[in-house]
């Protein structure tokens, strides 16, 4: 039962975080690209009586460096995630899965994972949510 109630909690948790870190991502790879444009044109037109400090430039481009990686790391991070759950939610077919309630139960079928949110189909036609609340026997 812990088990289902993991791949609840991390796959509700992958959905809600993986639309917004793509969103993040192209956001921030676009400020990087800029940053990089930026920091050439102003190499190429800085006043050569007032040179820009190179130093600084250096920790820009290491500040930016760290977010780049930061958001690739992300996104690994998110598609174990998302494997973690694909691997979990198939080890419930053919398994009985009842409702803390035992409003819903019978014999898992198939498992769908839509945005990070799993759901098995039992023998009898009807879904349960997989998360908190289900019960699963052999």
């Amino acid at each position: 039962m812990s088990t289902i109630s993991t791949v609840g909690a991390t796959t509700a948790s992958a959905a809600a975080t993986s639309s917004q870190s793509t969103k993040d991502a192209a956001a921030a790879s676009l400020d990087y690209n800029s940053f990089l444009k930026l920091l050439v044109a102003q190499m190429q037109n800085q006043d050569p009586l007032n040179p820009t400090d190179p130093t600084e430039q250096l920790s820009q481009l290491a500040s930016f460096s760290n977010v780049e990686q930061s958001i690739k790391l992300n996104q690994k991070l998110e598609a174990m995630v998302a494997s973690s759950a694909i691997d979990q939610g198939s080890a419930v077919i053919g398994r009985k899965l009842m409702t803390t309630d035992g409003t819903i139960s019978g014999t898992v079928k198939s498992v769908t994972i839509v945005e990070g949110v799993a759901t098995a189909l039992l023998d009898n036609g009807k879904q349960i949510t997989l998360g908190n609340g289900v019960s699963i026997s052999e």
